[in-house]
């Protein structure tokens, strides 16, 4: 009975080395940075464009914003954004353009299911735990902050 479970158990694991993908972690690595890179530097570029046009640092970086989530949304509405998530990981998932995919993505995927039921219920589905998790260690960053303020640490 032993034997057989031993037997068993060697099959499994033999089965998950086998299906259970290899990544190259320098190689990831350098994919994200590359794709981070080139994303900030469109970033940098609409700032200096805004700039140049004689709007303030301020307005410049709200300009930016929107244009990179504008471009973002529809990079995933023609279903490019996710091709370059693949190829470059958290390169292109980390910044606000990762964002504006996590919502549009659901959103254009759940449309058919109607406006409420579809878009309304699902939108949030990729984003919403990240929007829950930024605000509650916001939310404890804050304590943390106001109890070494009222102790004279800070």
């Amino acid at each position: 009975m032993d034997e057989k479970k031993e037997r068993l158990k060697q099959k499994y694991n033999e089965y998950v080395k086998e299906v259970t993908p290899t990544h190259n972690l320098w190689l990831n690595m350098l994919k994200a940075f590359i794709t981070g890179g080139i994303i900030c530097c469109i970033g940098q570029f609409i700032l200096n464009t805004c700039q140049n046009y004689g709007l303030d640092k301020d307005t410049s970086g709200s300009w930016c914003s929107l244009i990179l989530i504008l471009l973002s949304v529809v990079l995933t509405g023609f279903n490019l954004y996710p091709s370059i998530a693949n190829w470059g990981g958290a390169g292109a998932l980390v910044p606000i353009t990762g964002f504006a995919n996590g919502v549009a993505a659901p959103a254009i995927e759940f449309q058919k299911e109607g406006q409420v039921f579809g878009i309304g219920c699902k939108i949030f589905t990729i984003a919403g735990p990240v929007i829950l998790y930024g605000i509650f260690s916001s939310w404890c960053l804050g304590l943390i902050y106001w109890i070494l303020k009222l102790l004279g640490m800070v």
